[in-house]
C-alpha cells in the first residue's frame, strides 16, 4: 500500500464512528481508582512504502523503562485537548516539530493494567524528517513497515506468567526491538480498522 491508498483508506476508517473503550487484557477486574488521562501520537510516515513511528523508552525512567510505546504521556491541565498533550509529548521526546504533523482522527481509547485511559491521536508525518531523542526519555526511534502492520500474520500472541496469574499480550515482530503491551495493542486495533475499510492494498 502506497501512500495515496493509506490516505484513502484512513478516510474511511476515520468517516466510522468510533465504538467503546478498549481494555487492556492485564486490566484484570475493576481499576482502584479511575484511570489517568493520557495520550500517545501514532505517527504514519506518508512515504511511498509507508511506515509507523515508534521509539524506545531509556531504561532509567520510572515507569516503562525499556519498553517500545509511541510519543505521548499524561494529558496536562494546560492541554486543551488530547492532540495538544500528543503533539506536546511528542515534540519533547523526540523534538517533532508540530507544525510538521497532519492530525487526522483518533482512535478509541484504551485502558490499561497501569490505570492509564489512552487517547491514540492519528498523525500524518512527511517522509525524511529528522528527531532528536530527548536523552532522558528516549532510547531509540524506529519504524515499523506499514506492510507488516496489515499482515494479519504478523502479530502473535505471547503468555507470560505474573503475580500468580497467567496473561497473555500481543508482540509485533521487529528485527531489533520487542514490540509489546498498550503498544502493541493498539496497533492491532488500527491494522484491524485499516484491513476493514475494505480498499486494496
Amino acid at each position: 500500500m502506497n501512500a495515496a491508498q493509506l490516505r484513502l483508506r484512513l478516510d474511511q476508517m476515520l468517516a466510522l464512528p468510533l465504538g467503546g473503550v478498549a481494555y487492556g487484557e492485564d486490566v484484570l477486574s475493576e481499576l482502584e481508582k479511575p484511570p489517568v488521562p493520557a495520550a500517545v501520537l501514532v505517527p504514519l510516515i506518508m512515504a511511498e512504502s509507508p511506515k509507523i513511528l515508534l521509539t524506545k523508552r531509556t531504561a532509567h525512567l520510572k515507569k516503562h523503562a525499556g519498553q517500545v510505546s509511541f510519543p505521548g504521556g499524561r494529558i496536562d491541565p494546560d492541554d486543551a485537548h488530547p492532540e495538544a498533550a500528543a503533539l506536546r509529548e511528542a515534540q519533547e521526546e523526540i523534538a517533532l516539530d508540530p507544525a510538521s504533523v497532519e492530525v487526522v482522527g483518533r482512535m478509541e481509547d484504551y485502558v490499561t493494567g497501569t490505570g492509564y485511559r489512552i487517547t491514540p491521536v492519528l498523525g500524518l508525518l512527511p517522509p525524511d524528517l529528522l528527531y532528536r531523542p530527548s536523552p532522558h526519555e528516549v532510547e531509540a526511534v524506529f519504524e515499523l513497515p506499514l506492510h507488516v502492520l496489515l499482515d494479519p500474520d504478523a502479530p502473535r500472541r505471547q503468555r507470560q506468567h505474573v503475580r500468580g496469574e497467567w496473561r497473555e499480550y500481543w508482540v509485533w515482530p521487529h528485527p531489533e526491538h520487542f514490540i509489546w503491551g498498550a503498544t502493541a495493542a493498539i496497533l492491532v486495533h488500527l491494522a484491524r480498522k485499516l484491513r476493514s475499510a475494505g480498499l486494496p492494498c
